[in-house]
């Protein structure tokens, strides 16, 4: 009797004895790489265009027009901090007229081009800056008397200081909306053979469209 036991608890057991044996030779699967998605960098050229509203009170209060050009530059990226230089171009139709009797002037910042450090801190493809630097500004000044009139312009050498706000919609384009104070510097403007010497200021807010290269 007791080998019959022995026997049949054999039996039991060799099975359940196999059943582990060859669970303990199948292979584990490896656990699936986690996966990061790639960090966003701005190092690099760019180049785009830009559209929007400017105004002063050189001229007079109502002083106020629509900007449009392009701007082309380049970023390096280090951590998060943003280094770059930018430069711009920008006709603007900015103009304000006032009459005294039966003389119209009509002052007007036909162009302006800028020259500009920018520094910021990216939140991957979002990047808020500062911008600073040169401007170069043409001014225009007009006399009416009826029909008769008379105009002189000028470039007059200045700063632009700002700041703004870009984001990469996609790895080559993004969007941005800044503001820029400019300052004309001394420009002289000659009418009649009266000489006139103005410091002219005025502000700009502006959307613009970049290409990544």
């Amino acid at each position: 009797m007791k080998r019959f036991h022995a026997l049949l608890l054999g039996c039991v057991c060799l099975p359940a004895l196999a059943v582990s044996a060859s669970a303990a030779d199948i292979p584990l699967k490896a656990p699936a790489p986690a996966y990061y998605a790639p960090y966003f960098s701005w190092t690099g050229f760019y180049a785009g265009i830009n559209g929007g509203y400017g105004w002063s009170d050189s001229f007079a209060d109502n002083a106020k027009g629509g900007v449009y050009g392009g701007q082309v530059g380049y970023n390096w990226q280090i951590g998060s901090f943003v280094l770059g230089v930018e430069g711009d171009f920008q006709g603007t139709t900015i103009k304000a007229t006032e009459t005294a009797g039966a003389v119209t002037a009509e002052g007007k910042i036909d162009a302006y081009a800028t020259v500009r450090g920018r520094i910021g801190y990216a939140f991957n493809r979002a990047l808020i800056y500062g911008t600073g630097g040169w401007a170069y500004t043409k001014t225009k000044l007009k006399l009416s008397v009826g029909t008769a009139s008379i105009e002189d312009s000028a470039w007059g050498s200045g700063y632009a200081v700002g700041g703004g706000l870009e984001w990469a919609v996609w790895d080559r384009w993004s969007v941005k909306g800044e503001y820029l104070y400019i300052d004309s510097g001394d420009t002289t403007l000659t009418l009649a053979g009266a000489t006139a010497t103005g410091d002219f200021k005025y502000n700009v807010v502006r959307a613009g469209l970049n290409y990544r290269f």
